[in-house]
């Protein structure tokens, strides 16, 4: 079981492709091995930083100095990895991976990476409360990666055959029950589905002075003449205008003539 997990997790080529994303996959043996790889490389100092705040979305990060023995020790022989610096002025770094124990330990990063089951037994540590105990904030993170629902029925029939808890398992949710006196709270759980964000490939052309043409500026121009067509055809154009007033007749120096 222990190696097809090993073989199952996602190895960079390099510490300099590590994003928040594929941070997750990683353990801290393998950072560390892909920060030795690269820490010789010329330009290597310049990224460091940047790297190291990715890092800390997942893991503990700390730096200490090998040479203090209390540090070395605390650092070396625990349950933390280590590395140095491409600047041997800053010292070591030592990382270990956060543990997500309580369900204020979520955050919008985090909670995409943990499973249904995984969400339901934090909410079950906290104080047993239920869906309404968890402050609106954390439930905000929650909802953002997973679908939640929940219902309040007598114990007696909650498992009752073709009752809702039945249904929503057969649809995938996790459930946990949460008793209350006579009653029990049932809050499910199911991962939300990644979002794909779609983007528009727009066609390049250019002109006779090999100036760029964007396609949808076109399009959008000749939607605009149409419109502009549309306007001076339509029989409201001239809607807006008072009938003309009946015009008399005039003698000869221009005063009406009474009828």
């Amino acid at each position: 079981m222990g190696k097809e997990k090993k073989e199952t997790e996602i190895m960079l080529e390099s510490i300099l492709d590590l994003n928040s994303n594929n941070v997750w996959n990683l353990n801290e043996t393998q950072i560390a091995a892909l920060w030795d790889q690269e820490r010789q490389e010329e330009g290597f100092s310049s990224s460091e930083e940047k790297l190291l705040n990715i890092v800390r979305l997942c893991f503990e990060v700390v730096h200490y100095k090998p040479e203090d023995e209390r540090e070395r020790v605390k650092y070396e022989k625990g349950d933390w990895v280590t590395f140095a610096r491409a600047n041997s002025k800053k010292g070591w770094v030592a990382i270990r991976r956060k543990h997500i124990q309580r369900i204020t330990d979520l955050s919008y990063e985090n909670v995409k990476h943990i499973t249904a089951a995984t969400l339901l037994e934090l909410i079950d540590r906290n104080f047993g409360g239920g869906w309404d105990s968890i402050p609106l904030s954390i439930k905000d993170i929650i909802e953002s990666a997973f679908d939640i629902s929940t219902t309040q029925l007598p114990t007696s029939r909650m498992h009752a055959p073709g009752g809702t808890l039945e249904r929503k398992v057969a649809q995938g949710f996790e459930v946990l029950e949460v008793e209350k006196g006579t009653w029990t709270e049932a809050i499910f759980a199911k991962k939300k589905e990644p979002v794909m964000k779609l983007r528009c490939n727009v066609d390049v052309q250019y002109d006779e002075d090999g100036n760029i043409i964007q396609k949808e500026d076109e399009d959008l121009d000749e939607d605009r003449d149409i419109d502009r067509d549309d306007d001076s055809s339509d029989d409201t154009f001239y809607s807006s205008y008072a009938a003309e007033a009946e015009v008399k007749e005039e003698d000869e120096e221009g005063f009406p003539v009474e009828e």
